[in-house]
């Protein structure tokens, strides 16, 4: 069974929490183990009986984030199954993407805050499995299949406009950056009425709602346990 080492250990605890403080503040190029360790008053020694490498503690910072957002999805759909509706799913990506610092970095290639593990093909497994688009990717036949998406046209070319308008409204929303002169109240409202404008009206039948809720919330469960399989450590 795979845990977080933070869960049984407040030094692995403190330990994330000195890392994700000192990348956030100036970034993974050139932050030793010794610096962490110094922020998190502990031993050096100490982090490596959590970690074996800086990549895996770094690596295991940001898949935190992503097991976070799924973690949110899940309370979210599993309360109030309307949230799988994509003008309800859509915005939710955009805001999660943009509140979670590393899911955000991955996403823009950050290199500036992420130095080489911005192309580390461990990042890019975490972005290609659990990233927006992937979760798009998974997403987007199930709303075909219980009438939330219009299908009179092909997947592919669904999917690319659906993710296309995601980035379109992501690099809107990272930095606060603006389209010319041009300002809304709430560009979370706009995410979902672009997002009907593109897929269509939702037209569920009875059940469709609850079903494609149901369906979010196994795949999540699927994913964060691949997650956790990866960033966790192993007990009996």
């Amino acid at each position: 069974m795979a845990v977080l080492a933070e869960q049984d250990s407040g030094s692995a605890a403190r330990i994330l929490g000195a890392a994700r403080e000192l990348v956030l503040k100036r970034g993974v190029k050139g932050l030793t183990v010794a610096e962490i360790a110094d922020r998190a008053h502990v031993a050096k020694g100490t982090i490596y009986l959590h970690w074996d490498t800086r990549e895996d503690l770094l690596v295991g910072l940001f898949g935190r984030d992503f097991l976070a957002a799924l973690d949110g999805f899940s309370e979210l759909l599993a309360t109030d199954p309307d949230g799988a509706r994509p003008s309800r799913l859509l915005p939710m990506l955009v805001r999660s993407t943009v509140e979670h610092p590393f899911i955000c970095a991955l996403q823009i290639e950050d290199d500036d805050l992420l130095g080489v593990l911005a192309q580390h093909p461990r990042s890019a497994d975490l972005l290609a499995n659990l990233g927006p688009a992937a979760l798009i990717g998974v997403a987007l036949p199930v709303w075909r299949r219980h009438k939330l998406a219009r299908t009179d046209w092909t997947f592919d070319d669904q999917a690319y406009a659906l993710q296309a308008l995601f980035l379109g409204f992501m690099s809107t929303a990272i930095g606060g950056r603006v389209l010319s002169s041009i300002s809304v109240d709430d560009p979370f409202r706009v995410v979902a009425v672009a997002t009907t404008a593109l897929l269509g009206p939702e037209e569920p039948g009875p059940g469709d709602v609850q079903a494609t809720a149901d369906a979010a919330l196994v795949e999540i469960e699927i994913k964060r346990a691949a997650l956790l399989e990866s960033i966790g450590k192993h007990t009996e």
